[in-house]
């Protein structure tokens, strides 16, 4: 019985030397804390670290070799694969309503943009219901200000 080798996912590749390159930087990145003087340095957890994402990075890539190439017309192709596959439409415009909701927390009130931010997630995720979802909004800010103004006393910007 011979076994069919496994095939590569479009962007798998591009995305795992992406891994290494991250790794890589991660290594730089740890080994400025302190270098790594000895075992007890404040670096020496770092670099442990970033050198085990290296290794898992390169046996992943050359886990690679076994597996055959994803059937696309080129690198532009296995990119519009990528993208439908990981980024649908869901998750960005949930992506675009938190960029939003960040952006309006500082000239609106915490309240005020979680509120907005919260009715329209719920309106787009539950396909409309507009009345729930307000409701369901209403509730949640209740529960955040209660919580935390007057029993933590926390300000929220």
């Amino acid at each position: 019985m011979s076994k069919k080798p496994e095939k590569l996912q479009a962007g798998e590749r591009a995305f795992d030397w992406l891994l290494l390159i991250f790794s890589l930087v991660v290594f730089y990145q740890a080994y400025q804390i302190s270098g790594f003087s000895s075992i007890n340095s404040a670096g020496a957890f770092p670099v442990g670290l970033s050198l085990i994402m290296i290794a898992s990075s390169i046996a992943v890539l050359a886990g690679h070799r076994r597996k055959t190439r994803p059937e696309t017309r080129g690198p532009l192709d296995e990119l519009a694969i990528f993208l439908r596959t990981h980024f649908p439409t869901n998750v960005l415009v949930f992506c675009v309503l938190a960029i939003a909701y960040l952006a309006a927390i500082q000239p609106f009130s915490f309240f005020v943009s979680t509120f907005v931010f919260l009715a329209a997630a719920f309106i787009y995720l539950r396909q409309g219901k507009v009345v729930s979802s307000l409701i369901i909004s209403a509730l949640s800010i209740a529960v955040i200000y209660g919580l935390f103004t007057v029993v933590f006393r926390v300000y929220l910007p």
